[in-house]
């Protein structure tokens, strides 16, 4: 392992924490930079297990809300519904992700064009639905209906696509199914705690059988820098964007998605 190699892991990880809860895709941008870069992990695990430290991250910022959340579990009905509306919300993409898992990893992630057509496309989406005047009827994540949680937890499908956004897909579908910009923001982070953490226990199960010493040194540096920027993200997002709103987001996404098509038809 070179230096080189170091300092790939190390802008890789800062663009990890730094993308992954706002609504742009994080794994789209890990990608395409890596295509440019010429980065290449084993099994295309770097991306999917550097995803940690944005777990851990959030783990950090909200531990003492999820301590809470912990003790009242026995005997609060509000915090157990809660708990089991997540697991509803998990339950479309760890069904999906398990069963397509090969075809995400040895297909969608091999295929940059179609990262940017994704990045642009939510782009406009996002900077639709955020300027569409819906009145929320949602504010609070704990009172969300049973069936809300189920709906959003399948838009969250759609981000199987690289460049669709985890992040992205639950906002818009909470924000079309009547919630307030600030509570989407906040139940794509509570859903990511299930999510990732799945995604990064089943990657590494699949994959831990090629990855070398030099591999997990690589996945640890990324994984020390995203950690640190996504604490600071996730301390910042919800004020950003009850104030503002997602649509800087959305065009983000279609700034990006349009370089990368431009340096694709230009570099391949």
């Amino acid at each position: 392992m070179d230096s080189h190699s170091i300092v790939e892991a190390l802008l890789l990880g800062l663009l990890e924490g730094l993308t992954e809860f706002i609504p742009v895709s994080s794994t789209g941008h890990l990608l395409l930079a890596g295509h440019f870069l010429g980065f290449e992990s084993a099994g295309k695990s770097f991306e999917v297990l550097i995803q940690l430290g944005a777990i851990l991250a959030i783990l950090t910022v909200y531990f003492g809300r999820l301590w809470k959340m912990l003790t009242d579990f026995p005997g609060d009905p509000r915090t157990r519904r809660f708990v089991l509306g997540i697991l509803i919300a998990f339950l479309p993409a760890a069904v999906i992700g398990a069963l397509a898992h090969g075809f995400i990893k040895a297909v969608l992630f091999e295929s940059p064009m179609l990262i940017c057509v994704m990045l642009i496309l939510g782009g406009i989406i996002l900077i639709w639905v955020d300027r569409w005047a819906l009145r929320p009827r949602y504010t609070d994540v704990m009172d969300y209906p049973l069936g809300l949680y189920l709906k959003i937890g399948l838009f969250q499908c759609l981000a199987m696509i690289p460049g669709t956004s985890r992040s992205g897909a639950t906002i818009v579908g909470a924000l079309l199914m009547g919630t307030d910009k600030r509570s989407a923001a906040e139940f794509s982070f509570f859903l990511a705690m299930p999510t990732m953490a799945g995604a990064f226990a089943y990657d590494l199960y699949k994959n831990h059988d090629i990855l070398s010493a030099d591999d997990l040194l690589i996945i640890a540096i990324g994984f020390v820098a995203s950690f640190v920027v996504a604490i600071f993200v996730v301390r910042s997002l919800l004020d950003f964007v009850s104030k503002r709103g997602y649509g800087l987001f959305g065009w983000w996404r279609i700034v990006v998605g349009s370089v990368g098509l431009a340096a694709l038809l230009i570099w391949g």
